[in-house]
């Protein structure tokens, strides 16, 4: 049957979160100057409410300018705070940017300066008590400028002594101050550094094995930055949930071997977004679904609500698909016959060994048997595409 539900609104319960960097976005790129005129966080939060947006994230200098003075910062996060209880909209999450300033220019945490990675460790403990004021739960560690272009530079085993003395003094410190704060890793295998440390999810989740308090740690996958190297998203945030790692997502899009785009959730890859929501309500995450995408520059004031009622949009059509998806008598009939022949591998004991070694099989039959994932595929197709 043709799609026949219009009414996807967001609900608080759907636990949708925009940055204040994405609606906030002006249109710079590296070619071209600003597009669009700065709006305050009181602006974006109220923006935010209009949409129907349930929170916002921010980094430290998207709310309080790096140079603001302490009566500044407090005038600022007062009236961040009163537009947040005007609004209903909460904070979830925060980072610290760590990227933009000269001063970053090596890194941060992972500078050959220790003089700089020690300022990083005090900006970053500013920035988790602004976090914690304004209620986060989760704070978000992209090292965007950490690594390097020419391996001459830096030694990689430098970078990673580096990035866990940091976390593991950051972690001192959340526990010591008593703070309810986990953090979570976002990897990226490049931009705008050539190469960063913890280039995918995979390399985030070994080396939070490394860390002194591993269980405060987990990982914030992103859509484009798997896509980016060309990898499988959807793996990748089952690989983190599989561990128990699933702190926090972004979501957004991207074309494979392009720069970090981050368009529309699901406007590049629909099928892809469908398996990535699918599974995301299938295993009961409970966490924010966080765009961390901007709208084309090409887009004015009005467009940028679009974009960010899309990016909810386009969460919920998905969200209704997989439901469709678990009660369509084809799809479950051959998703039946493909999982017919399968079961638990028994643990090992001396016996199973024994009783496996000398088992027969027909390796010409097993090869003999096909699997209908090109019947499955076409009717997921036309699910998508409204017909079914």
């Amino acid at each position: 049957m043709p799609d026949t539900q219009t009414d996807f609104t967001p609900t608080p319960a759907d636990k949708f979160t925009f940055g204040l960097w994405t609606v906030g976005n002006i249109g710079r790129d590296p070619f071209g100057e600003p597009v669009r005129a700065p709006r305050s966080p009181v602006e974006l939060v109220h923006l935010l409410a209009e949409v129907g947006a349930w929170g916002v994230n921010f980094h430290d200098n998207d709310l309080v300018p790096i140079d603001a003075t302490s009566a500044e910062r407090d005038r600022i996060v007062r009236d961040f705070k009163q537009a947040l209880s005007e609004t209903g909209v909460v904070v979830p999450m925060a980072t610290t940017n760590l990227f933009t300033d000269p001063a970053f220019r090596d890194g941060a945490f992972t500078s050959n300066d220790a003089q700089v990675r020690a300022y990083a460790l005090q900006k970053t403990m500013r920035a988790i008590d602004l976090g914690v004021e304004l209620g986060a739960k989760t704070y978000v560690f992209w090292g965007g400028r950490e690594g390097v272009e020419t391996d001459v530079a830096k030694s990689p085993l430098d970078g990673l002594k580096r990035m866990r003395d940091a976390l593991n003094f950051l972690s001192g410190y959340v526990r010591d101050q008593g703070y309810n704060l986990r953090f979570a890793l976002e990897p990226k295998p490049n931009e705008p550094r050539g190469d960063i440390y913890l280039a995918t999810v995979g390399s985030a989740l070994a080396f939070i094995q490394t860390l002194d308090h591993p269980e405060m740690v987990g990982v914030n996958p992103e859509v484009a930055h798997e896509t980016m190297a060309g990898l499988n998203f959807l793996h990748a945030v089952a690989q983190a949930w599989d561990a128990g790692k699933l702190f926090h997502i972004d979501l957004n899009d991207q074309v494979i071997g392009r720069y970090d785009q981050d368009f529309r959730f699901g406007a590049q890859n629909p099928k892809v977004a469908f398996f990535l929501v699918q599974f995301l309500e299938s295993v009961g995450y409970d966490g924010s679904r966080h765009f961390d995408a901007h709208a084309y520059r090409t887009a004015d004031a009005d467009d940028v609500k679009a974009f960010a009622r899309g990016c909810m949009r386009t969460y919920l059509i998905l969200k209704e698909k997989a439901r469709r998806f678990a009660e369509d008598g084809e799809i479950q009939g051959l998703l039946s016959q493909i999982r017919a022949q399968d079961a638990a591998t028994e643990p090992y004991s001396r016996e199973a060994a024994q009783a496996l070694g000398a088992r027969d099989f027909d390796r010409q039959a097993l090869g003999a048997r096909g699997q209908p994932y090109e019947a499955l595929d076409q009717l997921v197709i036309e699910l998508l595409l409204g017909v079914r």
